[in-house]
């Protein structure tokens, strides 16, 4: 957050306009063009970079002014403080139709630095990036002037490759490549010299500068590294730092991959790797494959550094981010030569045994797991016991860290493939995996819609399914662990077992409910246990159900619900979506209480009940039991009308035996009994005060359902047109009419009417409701929902011709 007063300047900046700027441009130009360039001109060029920089859209400067910043620029006159000003402007206007700038002649490395940025800022328009990236190299190349350095270049090298890997030539890269391995491996173990201030007190005789030392104080005895520690440093050692820290991206621009090194025997290749690094022959070595040696002996290096106990906090940190850096980097050389995999097996198995057991070490160890992926195979080495404490421990102590959240999803997304074809320990840990969701649950939904198909087969969707709809109490359940844990030890009262806990943290160490938290906050799947036990969890957590935290992984969850009926769509076989089907209604009576939550998962789960019944229509046979309990609560109009509705017009749609040979005149008159029972309930008429309101489009559902089924066995078409004659008494009704609005009363009243007409015509109703499998796709038949109101409003013109209407 910036300070009130720097809020202040930049308001400033914003607001001013193209008038006022051209105004003060010409200011500006004044003083560049007087006889110094002191502090006036650097304030001036630094109000006028805030007031360019300030805004989201490019600001117009005039032409004459801009080629005077870059004569200024160019100007070996020039304070560097105004150069670096005006450089600082150009790119802050770029693209700009009136450079005229050129890196080819310059020679000065910091000038170089400067013009290069400006260049590489223009988006490549006239191939500045290529340009740029020759001139560096060649610059490179020679032995620069005393005075200047290469450190200047490397930043814009760094670039280049970044934005164009391709501007480079072989050759090129080969040069750079062997200043690289140099650059890593020979730089002076000694400190820099301080610059001498030139004051009057300034001793021209400065005593011999000391050693390097390492993290922990003691004396570098081997070569420098970016861990190794001094109070100034010299022009190669910053040059080493710096070729550490575009290592990664150069090795994976140029670094190739040795011909044939998968021919040759990785034994031997591995003894040769470790001869050469002792002997003078890796001088020999061709550029590319002796970056990658030296690169291995830097990586190995900063891993043993990484060991030393820091003096200071910073250096801890940099120790870790350099672990990571490092293996990594040894991840690419053992991708581009296999000789290094049997040296890097065995060390990284040691860093992983010392490190596993420190929880700040926790990122260090996604890297060390995607080595072992990538390598385990070709070392013949079994890896599972990284994996497994991975999975394991790191999900479920460090759910709550938002950057390994992020980095952990992303190392499973990325090897989502890997993993399910190698370990079986990734998709046995999904439970911990959905930790870091339920605690992160904006931030890593994309990730999860991403990973959450490689998690799924018949083994695990039935307890995934139950996870997703308890993933805003495990949020909560989460929340009570955090606190609980951050309680003093003094603060911890004894638990009595026989006292009801009055709140969630009492609860979470009480006997009655901690088997209960346990099977929550699992560490890995457990199919067998039932997750009935967690319904009095749900109503302890209750009181959190309003926290911002579990408001926001709840509205996640329909979206992941969507993407889980989707993906096991794909491989489901019949007794999975039977299970499925029957969960499915159980569950809707056991939701964490948000109300917003309940609604949006009733909503996605009816309309993966329809998609179901159409998977597979027969389960309307074979699970009648279940079926036929749901469909008889009449409470469940009210509680779930959105599942109540689908599941009834299911009922009338696959109730068939053009769908079913096993479906039975008994089973019809079974289903038809229990809905007409449920529709009597709903329209008796009752006092006035007493009246419920049921949902209009589950009245009309059952209608139809009923109608459907009566077509089907026909003996029942008496008692369904007797029932639907009398809807007419029922939306007349003044008790019923003070609860409904006239539109709805009017529309039930419609499909009564219209159902009643096709019911004169038993054989009409059989085709309309009852259609052949095959004849499936006619215009009657394509979708139900939208073909039934036509076909009915068909048979009721030609039952109730209106003036003018003449049958032929």
């Amino acid at each position: 957050m910036f300070t009130a007063a720097a809020e202040s300047f930049l308001k400033q900046a914003r607001e001013i306009q193209e008038e006022e700027l051209q105004r003060f441009a010409s200011r500006v130009a004044a003083v560049l063009q007087g006889p110094e360039l002191g502090p006036e001109a650097a304030d001036c060029l630094q109000r006028l970079h805030l007031a360019v920089a300030a805004t989201k859209y490019p600001r117009k400067l005039d032409g004459k002014f801009v080629e005077l910043l870059q004569t200024v620029l160019c100007s070996s006159k020039c304070p560097e403080q105004i150069q670096v000003l005006c450089a600082a402007i150009l790119r802050e206007m770029s693209p700009c139709n009136d450079l005229i700038l050129s890196c080819d002649e310059i020679q000065d490395t910091k000038l170089l630095s400067l013009v290069s940025s400006v260049l590489l800022a223009q988006g490549n328009k006239k191939a500045e990036v290529s340009a740029v990236g020759q001139r560096i190299v060649k610059v490179l190349e020679r032995r620069l002037p005393e005075g200047q350095s290469a450190r200047y270049l490397l930043p814009v090298l760094s670039n280049v490759i970044s934005l164009s890997p391709e501007s480079l030539t072989e050759e090129q890269t080969n040069v750079v490549s062997k200043k690289m391995a140099d650059w890593l491996r020979y730089a002076s173990i000694h400190q820099g010299v301080a610059q001498p201030s030139g004051g009057f007190f300034s001793n021209p005789r400065t005593r011999q500068p000391g050693p390097v030392t390492e993290v922990d104080g003691a004396i570098a005895t081997d070569f420098f590294t970016v861990l190794s520690v001094g109070q100034y440093y010299t022009q190669d050692q910053w040059l080493n730092v710096q070729a550490f820290s575009m290592l990664r991206n150069w090795l994976l621009c140029y670094g190739g991959k040795t011909p044939n090194s998968e021919d040759k025997s990785g034994m031997d290749r591995s003894v040769m790797s470790m001869v050469s690094t002792t002997s003078t022959s890796s001088r020999l070595l061709p550029p590319k494959e002796r970056l990658r040696e030296k690169a291995f002996e830097y990586c190995q290096r900063l891993i043993e550094q990484s060991n030393r106990r820091p003096l200071k906090k910073d250096d801890g940190d940099l120790q870790k981010a350099c672990l990571i850096e490092a293996v990594t980097i040894m991840d690419i050389i053992c991708k581009q030569d296999s000789s290094y995999v049997y040296r890097a097996v065995s060390f990284l198995k040691i860093l992983h045994g010392r490190i596993c057991g420190d929880a700040t070490y926790a990122r260090a160890l996604l890297p060390i797991a995607q080595f072992f992926l990538n390598h385990s195979k070709m070392a013949a080495v079994d890896s599972d016991a990284i994996y497994k404490h991975l999975f394991t421990d790191i999900p479920a102590q460090l759910f709550h860290n938002p950057s390994l959240a992020f980095e952990f999803v992303q190392f499973c997304k990325d090897n989502s493939q890997l993993f399910t074809e190698t370990s079986s320990i990734f998709r046995q840990s999904f439970p911990n995996l959905f930790k870091f969701l339920a605690w992160n649950s904006p931030p890593l939904i994309s990730e999860f819609v991403d990973l959450l198909p490689f998690l799924l087969d018949a083994g695990t969707a039935i307890e995934i399914f139950h996870l997703l709809l308890d993933l805003p109490c495990l949020t909560a359940a989460l929340d009570i662990q955090l606190r609980s844990g951050a309680l003093p030890t003094s603060e911890r009262a004894a638990i009595d077992p026989a006292v009801k806990p009055a709140t969630c943290l009492e609860a979470f160490r009480h006997p009655l409910y901690k088997s209960m938290f346990q099977y929550l906050l699992r560490t890995k799947s457990a199919p067998e246990d039932a997750p009935e036990r967690l319904i009095p969890l749900r109503q302890l957590l209750g009181s959190l159900a309003s926290s911002p935290r579990v408001v926001q992984c709840a509205e996640t969850v329909p979206v992941l619900l969507e993407l889980f009926f989707r993906v096991v769509a794909e491989f489901a076989d019949g007794p999975l979506i039977n299970q499925l089907v029957v969960l499915l209604l159980h569950r809707s009576d056991q939701l964490y209480e948000i109300p917003a939550f309940k609604d949006d998962v009733y909503r996605v789960l009816s309309s993966q009940l329809v998609m179901l019944c159409k998977l597979r229509p027969a389960l309307v046979v074979e699970l009648s039991t279940e079926i036929l309990e749901f469909s008889g609560t009449v409470s469940n109009i009210q509680n779930k009308e959105a599942i109540f509705t689908h599941m009834v017009w299911a009922i009338g749609e696959y109730m068939s035996v053009s769908y079913d040979k096993r479906c039975t005149v008994e089973q019809i008159n079974r289903f038809f009994e229990t809905l007409e029972a449920v529709l009597f309930e709903i329209t008796q008429l009752r006092p006035l005060a007493s009246t419920p309101s049921y949902a209009p489009r589950a009245i009309s559902v059952l209608m139809a359902t009923l109608t459907k089924l009566a077509a089907r066995s026909q003996d029942l078409i008496p008692r369904v047109s007797m029932f639907l004659s009398k809807m007419r008494t029922f939306v007349q009704s003044p008790a019923v009419t003070s609860v409904y609005c006239e539109e709805d009363l009017e529309e039930i009243l419609i499909r009564a009417t219209e159902l009643m007409n096709l019911l004169k015509m038993p054989s009409v109703a059989q085709f309309v409701f009852t259609p052949p499998v095959d004849v499936a796709s006619t215009r009657f038949q394509r979708e139900v929902n939208d073909s039934l109101p036509f076909a009915l409003r068909i048979v009721t013109r030609l039952l109730e011709p209106t003036p003018g209407f003449m049958p032929g």
